[in-house]
């Protein structure tokens, strides 16, 4: 259905080197690598939104093409659909707009937004999603945000000849939507449709996929049929040698000083939370989605209405706006990094020292400077990996962008990390660096509350956990407690008032 053939892509360094993939119809192909790896290039490439070096070929359907005169109109012909990373969705226009922009509108001589609005509608039923196609996509929460963009992909889903291209679809998907999606990729495989499947979450890459092409540095380090893979052996084809991952400690904190104590806290969803968070703990929150784990985040950090107290070493805090929580000492890195934490076009170091002016400051104002002259250093420090401090930060791959958004914060040692989903939408090896920098942190006397529906994130880097069940602590788990299953097995329980915890 799609072969590439020698493909390569040079900016200012090589970014894909001579890549050759085979994608048959029948059968899900996993495209895999570490952030950077040159996976994202190649798919854009692909989908002829980005020139190729000279000296390529794509053959879509049979049809070739030299990487010179391939364009986007080819692969439109050839049937390739495609949901980018960046998902391509305009956040002021309607779902229906945002289908319109893709595919056109139902009756292509005139605009009919009553027709269009029922087709779109009917396309969301068919994807189970219960939203209202007049209304804006940025209203979305982001993983809905994504169900959209991949729906409005699979229009008209059923013609033969489709190769579908997903791009990280599963990156902010909670479990239940990840095995629904999944279940999808299994039914277009069986109606002869040829997928192609970019994770990070290799759990996924072995329940579905057929073939496997891992990426590292721009070419391809391994391929085959996923029966010749384990997760041991796509990790070191990831990184380019064995991984040393970290192991859950279990560790008992309650001898510890209390760094921060939450009581009866009440904001959206939440009601009367109890919470103790000890010097140098880790401490996860769990619950299926609209449990209130984002909203005790928000809450914390100010920037969600709350009642309640909140203590830090011991004082009570009045925190009425985010700028209260930052003077405090309490940092935050939320789930959609790009709309809520990062300036894009930015330059790195500019979102280094967004966060905070200290030691940038002069008699004149403020050094950039200054602040360009102590990037590279914090730079080095967290392994971000770009060309120069000056390069904007949509440049880097989305596990680098993490690092710098991690970075602002811990730079500045805050007593309180507040990490919603911090390992979303990177590759396992940056995700093990994340969780370095973490634990490195809290080693240094603060303690991080993390939001993640990665529930081996969770068991891997906390050393306990909060399940949250309709706003409320259902229960706390505590050293070897801390266990997907035990997780999942508190998550799927019934909603019961919560037992006092004297060691909340």
């Amino acid at each position: 259905m799609l072969r590439v053939t020698g493909l390569s892509k040079t900016y200012a360094t090589t970014v894909v080197r001579d890549v050759t993939l085979d994608i048959r119809p029948g059968r899900i192909h996993a495209l895999l690598g570490g952030n950077g790896s040159g996976k994202s290039t190649l798919l854009k490439m692909i989908a002829g939104v980005v020139p190729a070096d000279p000296g390529g070929t794509l053959t879509v359907q049979g049809r070739s093409y030299d990487s010179r005169e391939y364009g986007a109109a080819g692969a439109a012909a050839g049937g390739l659909r495609f949901v980018h990373q960046d998902l391509g969705l305009v956040d002021p226009l309607s779902i229906a707009e945002n289908f319109a922009l893709a595919s056109g509108y139902p009756r292509p001589l005139w605009v009919d937004d009553r027709a269009l609005v029922a087709d779109t509608t009917r396309e969301l039923a068919r994807h189970g999603l219960p939203f209202d196609a007049r209304m804006p996509v940025g209203a979305l929460r982001p993983s809905d945000r994504t169900r959209v963009a991949i729906a409005r992909a699979l229009r008209g889903a059923d013609q033969t000849g489709l190769t579908l291209v997903l791009d990280e679809p599963t990156a902010s998907l909670p479990l239940a939507e990840v095995t629904s999606l999944l279940n999808s990729l299994r039914a277009l495989r069986e109606a002869g449709h040829g997928i192609v499947f970019v994770t990070h979450r290799l759990g996924e890459v072995l329940a579905v996929a057929d073939d496997v092409t891992i990426l590292r540095d721009g070419a391809v380090a391994a391929s085959g049929p996923v029966s010749d893979f384990d997760e041991q052996r796509i990790l070191t084809e990831i990184a380019g040698h064995a991984p040393q991952r970290l192991v859950a400690d279990t560790r008992d904190f309650a001898g510890e000083p209390v760094v921060l104590a939450v009581r009866d806290l009440s904001a959206g969803p939440l009601r009367g939370i109890d919470l103790d968070l000890h010097a140098g703990e880790i401490v996860g929150v769990a619950g299926l989605v609209g449990s209130g784990r984002s909203s005790m985040l928000r809450a914390l950090f100010g920037d969600l209405p709350s009642q309640g107290e909140v203590h830090l070493h011991g004082r009570q805090l009045q925190i009425r706006s985010s700028a209260d929580a930052v003077a405090a000492g309490i940092a935050l890195v939320p789930e959609d990094r790009l709309r809520e934490a990062a300036f894009p076009e930015f330059a790195i170091w500019e979102n280094l020292s967004a966060a905070s002016t200290k030691g940038f400051r002069r008699w004149y104002g403020l050094s950039a400077r200054a602040a360009r002259h102590a990037a590279p250093a914090i730079m080095r420090d967290f392994r971000v990996r770009a060309h120069s401090a000056v390069a904007a930060l949509s440049s880097l791959s989305g596990g680098n962008q993490q690092k710098v958004i991690l970075a602002r914060w811990m730079q500045h040692s805050p007593s309180v990390l507040l990490l919603d989903e911090p390992t979303q939408g990177v590759d396992a090896v940056a995700r093990d660096e994340i969780h370095r920098l973490v634990r490195r942190s809290v080693d240094a006397g603060a303690t991080a509350l993390v939001v993640s529906s990665d529930i081996e994130e969770l068991e891997q880097l906390c050393h306990s956990v909060v399940v949250l069940q309709e706003g409320r602590v259902a229960t706390r788990l505590r050293g070897h407690d801390v266990h997907s299953d035990t997780i999942i097995a508190a998550m799927q329980q019934a909603p019961h008032p919560a037992e006092p915890d004297p060691g909340m």
